[in-house]
């Protein structure tokens, strides 16, 4: 047996590029000695290093710059809304944990927002990172300005100047590929947390109550819209999910390293906003850009407050570089994605930087800190990140609730879907307090995110999760849903003989896809041997991988877990005397790859393993939804319950059905087994007895049209689910058909567990057919 690979429409050489330029870019940041031991060093990020690197992302503008602009809003309960502000980020944070953990090198907030939602949402994701990391970064220049001017007399309005200064050094440092040394930056957070934790020690015992007051200055919308204000001030806590990979086992400490440097820096965070709002009257602070040099100053003298000065420098403006650095690389993917013009995709030919993307992020700074006042600045910054917090939690649910065979993350959120919801609900509300402004400019990303998808987005090779499984209320945000028979046929020509490469049998009466999560593989088959009505049977195992994987790693790779099915599926056909072929794929989009198969074959079943999951979610359905809408065959999802041997099969019968249809299929099952065959009716307890004599006799006309003797029972109760659940404990097998149709309650928040699977004592199979 020889595998396989399924190779979707996509620019091969394109994708070598990118992953040439992904490892370039990583070669900027290692010394060649370095370079040589890349492999090893992949997992070299001790928890301890990976909680500094952390810090390092939120120590800055939030703490140096904002608390006394937030002072202004709400009063001395600022430490109140440093404290809140991390209970709403939290959600992220751990979202983002599980993403990093099942995507640990696909590219960080933006890929995982394009996998989830597809190329038109992850366009619109990488503008609002850029400009989230481009105003914060701005944000900190304004600060650094501010602070320099304490150690060079610089007229007040000359410090926006300097600020752009300093900016254009930071443009030419990125081109040239120079990047701070890490000794140097953790050396800078030392000192930092260490100027922080003095003026704890020595502005605590000095706080005066008479300064606490006002606590909340514009009552509780002050404080809520203060939340919001210095919400960004967490954003650096998920940076570290970009280095997942590097991370020793991230599924622990990426998660354990979020969580902890987040209890660090709201620490910090609320006793230093106390500690300023108790020393220095809010008139003063309300106004002040410079807090900590203020409150060094006042505690220790001139010098002290040049120290802190200093240091407030060297922070803000190595905040400032690495967001340039960041930021300047989400429109360089896009535009590798497609997502932008090509030209922006350019590298320096010498320093090997994305000159074209680095320069346009330096000069839409220098537009902000010339036309943006520092609290708009602030306010936007924190706009574009809620936005994007939003939608990683969204991520996670997308992803859980489709299921796709490739999530499977070592780590995951708990609370699910609670935390997630909280996530998203308490991240509109912050977008609501921040103001018109922000919403308006948000809006205004979603416009210019739309116009850039409809002329660059033709061109994308990639398709989201949710597109493929997605329900008509998520579709319409987002998508325009196809028409199935554009879906199912190009031209009268199926779409499996443009992707699908392999030698399949033409004349399968039935498909069996193996996707690694079945009980028993060869149970599975023995069920669709048992249904099928032709000769031939088509067994294929597929290995669903990310996008961002190269499927051509998988061509010469030998698969144990393959060659052992391979070997097992041949036993079977032998003990039973079935003519089955087995292939194994490897393909991005398994729902697809399941279609073409359906397609290829001209099969008269598909027949899946089942887990029993209900097809409805939060908005969308998992991948078992999507085939039930577009596969052209009938389908059975078989939930195997350990049961090995079928000696008596139950068929419920519901009002309205296609009975026989049923009634057919249990036949063969049972001469194929040598089972017997019973047809339950369960009816509400006020049925006559009139009624129930009529059902058996119509029930025992249709079990005269097939060969296995069968038997009919009724059974009253107003609780189907119960009664089904109760007989089936005298059976191996329940047959079912697909539930009715949900209602928009169950389509927007889901179902969960098909009922009656669930309580089911035996094996199930659900089945879903056409004619």
């Amino acid at each position: 047996m020889k595998g396989k690979i399924i190779k979707p429409n996509e620019n091969l050489r394109l994708l070598r590029i990118y992953y040439h330029l992904e490892f370039t870019l990583k070669r900027l940041f290692l010394s060649s000695n370095q370079l040589k031991d890349l492999k090893k060093l992949e997992r070299s990020l001790s928890l301890t290093s990976v909680i500094a690197i952390s810090i390092g992302g939120m120590l800055g503008s939030g703490i140096f710059v904002l608390p006394g602009l937030a002072a202004a809003k709400t009063g001395s309960s600022i430490w109140l809304a440093y404290l809140l502000a991390a209970v709403c980020i939290l959600p992220a944070a751990l979202s983002k944990s599980e993403l990093a953990t099942a995507m640990p090198s696909s590219g960080g907030t933006y890929v995982y927002i394009e996998r989830a939602f597809g190329p038109l949402l992850g366009t619109i994701a990488g503008i609002g990172l850029w400009l989230s990391l481009l105003f914060k970064s701005a944000f900190a220049l304004v600060g650094f300005g501010a602070y320099l001017s304490i150690l060079v007399n610089i007229a007040p309005g000359l410090t926006k100047y300097i600020a752009l200064i300093f900016l254009a050094i930071i443009l030419f440092l990125n081109i040239l590929g120079v990047k701070k040394v890490g000794k140097v930056q953790i050396v800078i957070v030392t000192i930092s947390l260490v100027t922080l934790a003095l003026i704890l020690i020595f502005g605590l015992p000095k706080t005066s109550p008479e300064l606490l007051e006002p606590f909340l200055l514009e009552g509780n919308m002050g404080l809520f819209s203060t939340v919001a204000f210095v919400y960004i001030s967490y954003a650096g806590v998920t940076k570290v999910a970009a280095i997942a990979g590097e991370i020793k086992n991230p599924s622990k400490n990426l998660p354990r390293a979020m969580i902890l440097s987040l209890l660090i820096m709201t620490s910090i965070y609320v006793f230093v906003a106390f500690v300023l709002v108790g020393n220095i009257p809010l008139k003063s602070l309300g106004t002040d850009i410079k807090p900590i040099y203020t409150i060094s100053n006042l505690l220790g003298g001139k010098y002290v407050g040049y120290a802190a000065a200093l240091i407030g420098i060297v922070t803000l403006i190595s905040m400032a570089n690495s967001g340039v650095l960041a930021s300047s690389r989400f429109p360089f993917a896009m535009a590798i994605d497609k997502l932008l013009p090509s030209f922006m995709a350019k590298i320096h030919s010498r320093y090997l930087t994305p000159v074209v993307t680095i320069i346009m992020t330096c000069f839409a700074m220098a537009m902000v800190i010339l036309f943006l006042d520092v609290e708009k600045i602030a306010k936007l910054a924190s706009a574009f990140m809620v936005m994007m917090f939003i939608l990683v939690n969204a991520c996670v649910i997308v992803l859980r609730e489709t299921a796709a065979q490739w999530y499977n993350p070592p780590y995951r959120s708990p609370l699910y879907p609670a935390l997630q919801l909280f996530g998203i609900g308490t991240g509109i509300a912050l977008l609501v307090f921040l103001g018109l402004g922000p919403l308006l400019a948000i809006v205004a990303i979603f416009v210019l995110g739309l116009l850039i998808y409809l002329r660059f987005g033709k061109n994308a090779t990639r398709t989201g999760i949710l597109r493929k499984y997605g329900h008509r209320p998520a579709l319409y945000l987002f998508y325009k849903r196809k028409k199935r028979e554009q879906l199912a046929y190009r031209k009268n020509q199926p779409i499996a003989e443009q992707n699908l490469d392999g030698q399949l049998v033409s004349n399968a009466g039935v498909v069996v896809p193996l996707l690694g999560n079945e009980k028993s593989a060869e149970m599975l088959v023995e069920i669709a041997a048992a249904i099928n009505k032709r000769d031939k049977i088509q067994a294929v195992n597929i290995t669903e991988v990310p996008n961002q994987t190269f499927l051509d790693a998988f061509e010469e790779e030998e698969n144990p877990q393959v060659t052992s099915l391979d070997r097992r599926i041949a036993s079977l056909a032998v003990s039973k005397d079935i003519s089955i072929d087995f292939e194994a794929v490897v393909t991005h989009e398994m729902s697809d790859t399941i279609h073409e198969l359906s397609n290829q074959t001209h099969c008269d079943w598909l027949v899946m393993g089942w887990n029993g999951r209900a097809h409805s979610g939060i908005l969308v359905s998992n991948p078992v939804g999507w085939l039930l809408t577009h596969i052209n065959s009938d389908f059975a999802l078989f939930k195997d319950n350990g049961v090995r041997y079928i000696s008596k099969v139950l068929l419920p019968l519901r009002p309205g059905r296609k009975e026989k249809n049923f009634i057919a299929v249990a036949d063969r099952i049972c001469k194929f087994y040598g089972a017997s065959l019973t047809l339950l009716h369960v009816v509400p307890e006020k049925t006559t007895e009139e009624e129930i004599t009529g059902m058996k006799k119509k029930s025992k006309k249709l079990l005269t049209k097939v060969e296995t003797d069968g038997v009919v029972f009724v059974q009253k109760s107003d609780d189907s689910i119960a009664a089904i659940s109760k007989a089936s404990a005298s059976f191996d097998l329940l047959i079912l058909g697909t539930p009715q149709k949900d209602n928009w309650i169950s389509v927007l928040f889901g179902t969960g567990k098909d009922k009656f699977t669930e309580k089911s004592a035996c094996s199930v199979l659900r089945l879903t057919m056409r004619d």
